[in-house]
């Protein structure tokens, strides 16, 4: 930032990102210059010097590349006092005049002044793309906000610019990205820089502390100074910004004030506000009989976590260093250049003490070391534990558990010894110990700041933190390359000596908690109690006889073989993985805090419990059960609904049921089943007691996701599948399944191309494709209201009752299967010819199909002629009901929501495979984190980020019947790259325009639930209501049935049906976006809710998912309103695709051409 004559400040896209991370910090630094004070002076901060050296030669190595194959142009920096328009104007001609490339290209426009790492003119178009060089491993958004910064500087100029922007990543790859997706964001935050920038500018005197005009992040060196000189509530532990506003709201400003607070504080919860009162107080409370901080055990219970002391113990803490990194080999053949590999982060010491103080360390100086190091540490631990079967592994904070994950995947070594010794519960975090059983007057609950309590005299020296350890490991490794050898063995010693304290003060740490223990009267835990109550498979040969085939081959490096290969073996450990990721974070919410987990999708964190019908039993029940009334906050995204079996998670003091868990934790079970959800979200829960188990009134506190499905003949289905591959390999197999892994092309029996669309008839292409499919697939992208269930069902009937065809349909649900029997049977199919088994519980009633049972799979399947059998994954990877391969075409429905996984275990029955669905709907949501996308859904790895399905792979169903022109537009250019088109139809609603309607109304302060934005939607529902409404010939009054209105969150969904049911308006259907999925009215209102980006739960990724965006309005046949806060537009996302979100929100509420 420069300023000119006090007056005219120039601003760069570094300070766009600046303001994105702290609008308070950069006004401040822009008062400094402006000679009003106030400038922050900057710690040193040798990470950050030596990010900016790593930095310019990553930029270098582009550079040195790029002169390998094009002209370059490079554009000499000037310094600012000197005049910058000779680089503009040198840069622009350059431009004009064609050349291949430039860098450091320079742009100046009279308020915004930058430089270009690269621009690139692409090979077959003259237009140009702009690349930067970063060392991050992924592309972030600031970075994102520079490439628009700077193509938009080139449309400025008029020299025409790609479609796409480039970020050189630090791994060597290269992450590329729509402009489209950028530009809206960057001008509004652009316009946002230059609102501040001007209001400073007029300004008479610093900007104050707590000024509402600029947004502050509350942690940067800014923020920190005026946070402790106002004792800011963000003095208080713990405390979150969102947290801060409400009580700023209730005048509640410094941490004294919050440490007085009983009243209530609206956007709090009670139990919310305790806490963080309660924090304030010790915070603020004078040490007593000499104790360095103040402390008091809260929860005794807590720390019965901590097992009983064994010789064998150790206390463990890892070094490491995130900007090491090693260039890989190209391990093929002819590799180009730019595939290099470019591995980040090392893990330079793995240091443990024993009870007596004796220091271990495992060092490691390459990634061939790290895993040597991770070895024989393992190696050690085994050993250990066979002298020692109690023994733990004691750390801080969760970082040693998940890293020892990662390390494992990493080197493909040691992953069934990290998860025994996570099942055994070897590994004690005694971070949540801490934080669940005491209260501690410190702003930070760090390692660091715990030591007063215990450490004593034994205080640090020399390397003081973990930025320390990692700037003198550098060091270590600069004077070593220099030769001088004793002076880095004296630095290395000193790393040694930091970590081993911090390892001494775990044990410290451990030894305090057990005698805040054994005042409390608290039982430790034994083995037993720790053992976590969970029965994993052990990996099948067959996934690591694949893997092992591309041990050697980097991601970046794999042919489309080798890729499918990968998805292949972690599709056959996919469900394994699931069931592990589902207990660890089932066992991990029980000993967390609440507030960590509670919006996690399927966690309802109860407000009111009550019991509606006691302990009873009836009839033949064996089992006492009781009726739980229960409400509270349910995360977003969450649906519970009559038959789920969630676990009732229950706080001390504890019922007496099993406890599968240590006894520090809180307590679950999953005895219970939801008998009832009301309109007004209350659920009604059965709960069931266990065997021999006493009465008991405590009430649970919070509801979490119940036990996944076992997942079945699935697994033997995809390890069979497996078998196929590995015995074809080093060859393909021919295989519907292992195409789509490859993203090869549909194979036909003719090697031509897929059946051309004649006269808009995609019925019969999709036909004749099935027909000359050789042991392939075939995919149908079918957007909302483009009859995608009506082709598929008319193309399935042709095929049985022409060709003779036994046709499977799967899908994720009974509903949706049942849907496409339906219409098979529209279609002309005789119900005999057409069958599935019935749900569990809804045998008995009628249905217009062959009602199926266990026994009569064989029968049905078995009989002569074609036929169509519906079901679940489950049927079609059971070879006693489905056998393999004797299916001439699977349908899979709903695709776009189907893992691969799913795709696989059920493609086993079936010669060929037909994909109809929709990526651009809502997606499956998956427990686990897998190796491999193999719980992406298997259109979408076709689509592979096109949002509309390649040509090559099948059809795209381009026309809507449903939507009408001006509705069918903005969800086009939303979710369907402006491909989508609008039949048209006879429809009309009198007096009211067609279209998508943004409905801005401003209020502050609400999550989840908005009654201003309620209100509006009444008043949308008044407007529209009896109006003319004409569709198919027919015309009468718009009913309240013609009407649907979606929200995200079910406390909205609450308050618009009370506030529609007050205004006479009950009838209008009201529910989240997945209640409407298939359904269609004449007018749909969607309400967002949320305030702004700092209210929103889960972040606006959520909210502003396109995909859930797209179902809402795409329910509209005539007009679609969106009622919004315009100040979730106000701020900037972390993460790429969230950035993508925002800008495509933003172009839906503020349309505006993308070319200025």
């Amino acid at each position: 930032m420069y300023v000119r004559d006090r007056t005219t400040v120039i601003y760069s896209a570094s300070d766009l990102s600046a303001a994105a991370q702290c609008e308070w910090a950069l006004m401040r630094n822009l008062d400094g210059r402006l000679g009003r004070g106030g400038r922050v002076a900057a710690t040193e901060d040798a990470m950050l010097r030596r990010t900016a050296e790593l930095g310019d030669e990553h930029e270098l190595r582009m550079l040195e590349r790029l002169r390998t194959t094009r002209t370059v142009v490079e554009i000499e920096r000037p310094a600012f006092a000197d005049d910058p328009l000779v680089g503009v104007e040198q840069s622009e001609a350059a431009l004009r005049a064609g050349a291949e490339a430039l860098y450091q290209a320079a742009f100046f426009d009279g308020r915004f002044l930058g430089y270009a790492d690269f621009i690139i003119r692409a090979t077959d178009t003259s237009t140009y793309e702009v690349y930067d060089t970063k060392l991050a491993r992924t592309a972030k958004v600031t970075a994102l906000l520079q490439l628009a910064a700077y193509s938009d500087q080139l449309m400025r100029q008029g020299i025409p610019v790609g479609e796409l922007v480039h970020v050189v990543l630090g791994d060597g790859r290269t992450s590329s990205h729509r402009l489209q997706d950028i530009l809206p964001v960057y001008r509004q935050r652009r316009a946002r820089l230059e609102l501040l920038i001007d209001g400073r500018v007029a300004a008479g005197a610093p900007a104050e502390w707590n000024d509402p005009r600029y947004t502050a992040c509350g942690r940067c060196e800014a923020c920190d100074e005026q946070v402790r000189s106002h004792r800011d509530v963000l003095l208080v532990a713990n405390l979150r910004l969102g947290q801060r506003a409400h009580l700023r709201m209730a005048g509640v400003t410094t941490i004294e004030q919050l440490a007085l607070r009983f009243n209530p504080v609206e956007g709090l919860s009670g139990t919310a506000l305790t806490a963080l009162r309660e924090q304030a107080r010790v915070q603020t409370t004078t040490p007593a009989g000499g104790q360095p901080i103040t402390w008091e055990v809260v929860n005794a219970t807590a720390l019965a976590a901590l097992p009983e002391p064994d010789a064998g113990d150790i206390f463990f803490d890892f070094e490491g260093d995130p900007l090491y990194s090693e260039t890989g080999t190209p391990s093929r053949e002819n590799a180009p250049a730019e595939a290099e590999s470019i591995t980040w982060g090392l893990d330079y010491l793995f240091g443990l003490v024993e009870p007596d103080d004796t220091f271990h360390a495992y060092w490691a100086h390459s990634y061939a070391e790290e895993r040597v190091a991770l070895i024989e540490f393992l190696d050690w631990v085994q050993a250990r534990r066979a002298r020692h079967p109690n023994m733990h592994i004691y750390h801080y904070a969760p970082y040693e558990r998940t890293h020892l994950l990662t390390l494992a995947a990493r080197h493909g070594v040691g992953e069934q010894i990290v998860d025994d010794l996570l099942r055994s519960r070897v590994l004690i975090d005694l971070y949540p110990v801490v934080r669940q059983g005491l209260r501690i007057g410190s702003r930070s609950y760090s390692l660091k700041k715990l030591e007063p309590l215990y450490m004593g005299d034994d205080e640090r020296s020399g390397v003081a933190n973990a930025a320390d350890s990692i700037a003198e490991y550098v060091r270590f490794r600069a004077l070593l390359a220099a030769g001088e050898t004793d002076a880095a063995a004296s630095v290395l010693a000193d790393i040694g000596r930091y970590n081993a304290y911090d390892c001494r003060s775990t044990l410290r740490l451990r030894d305090w908690l057990l005698a805040r223990a054994s005042e409390s009267g608290v039982p430790l835990a034994t083995a037993l109690d720790l053992t976590l109550d969970v029965v994993l498979r052990e990996p099948d040969p067959v996934y690591l006889e694949l893997m092992a085939l591309l041990v050697d081959v980097p991601p970046s490096e794999r042919t489309p073989d080798q890729t499918a290969l990968a998805l292949a073996s972690a599709a056959i450990d996919y469900h394994r993985r699931e069931q592990k990721s589902f207990w660890w974070d089932h066992y991990a919410r029980l000993s967390t805090p609440v507030d960590d987990w509670a919006d996690t999708r399927g966690v309802l964190v109860i407000d009111s419990a009550s019991v509606d019908l006691d302990w009873h039993r009836g009839g033949r029940q064996k089992l006492d059960r009781r009726l739980l009334r229960v409400s509270g906050t349910l995360a977003p995204g969450s649906s519970l609904k009559a038959g789920d079996q969630p676990f009732l998670v229950y706080g001390p003091p504890y019922p007496p049921i099993t406890r599968s868990t240590d006894p520090g934790a809180r307590t679950a079970h999953n005895k219970a089943t939801i008998v009832e959800v009301t309109d007004t979200f209350e659920y009604l829960i059965e709960e069931i007691l266990q065997a021999e188990a006493p009465h008991h009134d405590e009430l649970p506190l919070a509801l979490t996701p119940g036990t996944p499905p076992p997942a079945g003949t699935q697994v033997d289905a995809i390890s069979d599948w497996g078998r196929t591959v590995l015995a074809e390999y080093p060859e393909p197999v021919a295989d519907p399944a292992f195409d789509i892994l490859r993203r090869s092309e549909p194979r036909r029996r003719s090697g031509s191309g897929l059946a051309a669309v004649i006269d808009g008839d995609v019925q019969t292409a999709i036909r004749d494709s099935l027909l000359s499919l050789d042991r392939s697939y075939l995919a149908v992208q079918g957007p909302p209201g483009t009859g995608k269930t009506y082709v598929g069902s008319r193309v399935v009937a042709d095929l049985v009752l022409n060709h003779g065809w036994k046709v499977g349909v799967v899908a994720q649900s009974h509903a949706t299967v049942e849907n496409m029997l339906r219409a098979v049977l529209a279609a002309g199919l005789d119900p005999d010819r057409v069958g599935k088994k019935s749900r569990k519980g809804e045998e008995k009633l009628p249905v217009p199909w062959t009602a199926l049972d266990t026994g009569s799979f064989a029968r049905f399947t078995g009989q002569q002629g074609g036929f169509v059998v519906g079901g679940t994954a489950w049927d079609f990877s059971n070879a006693g009901r489905i056998p393999r391969g004797s299916l001439d075409l699977l349908v899979i429905d709903e695709a776009g929501q189907y893992s691969l996984a799913s795709t696989i275990a059920a493609a086993v029955s079936a010669q060929r495979l037909l994909l109809l669905g929709d990526p651009q709907q809502l997606p499956q949501v998956s427990q686990g984190t897998h190796p491999e996308p193999v719980d992406t859904s298997a259109l979408g790895w076709l689509s592979d980020g096109h949002n509309v399905l390649p040509s090559e792979f099948g059809y795209f169903l381009a026309t809507s019947w449903r939507m009408h022109p001006a509705v069918c537009a903005p969800v086009s250019v939303l979710s369907y790259e402006g491909k989508l088109r609008s039949h048209g139809s006879d429809r009309t609603l009198a007096g009211v325009a067609p279209g998508l309607h943004p409905v801005p109304v401003d209020h502050r302060s609400n999550s989840t639930s908005s009654p201003e934005e309620a209100a509006a939607v009444v008043a949308l529902v008044g407007e529209v209501l009896g109006r003319a409404w004409s569709s198919g010939g027919n015309t009468g009054p718009l009913e309240q049935e013609n009407i649907i209105v979606v929200a995200p969150y079910n406390a909205q969904v609450e308050l618009l049906r009370a506030s529609l049911s007050e205004a006479g308006f009950g009838s209008v259907a009201v529910g989240t976006v997945d209640k409407f999925q298939g359904r269609e009215a004449a007018v749909a209102i969607v309400s967002l809710a949320a305030s702004s980006a700092a209210e929103v739960p889960r972040g606006l990724e959520f909210l502003l998912l396109a995909n859930r965006l797209n179902v809402a309005i795409s329910r509209a046949q005539w007009a679609a309103y969106l009622v919004y806060s315009p100040a979730l537009t106000d701020y900037l996302p972390r993460k790429a695709a969230a950035l993508a979100q925002l800008s495509a929100f933003i172009t839906l509420v503020e349309p505006a051409p993308l070319v200025r």
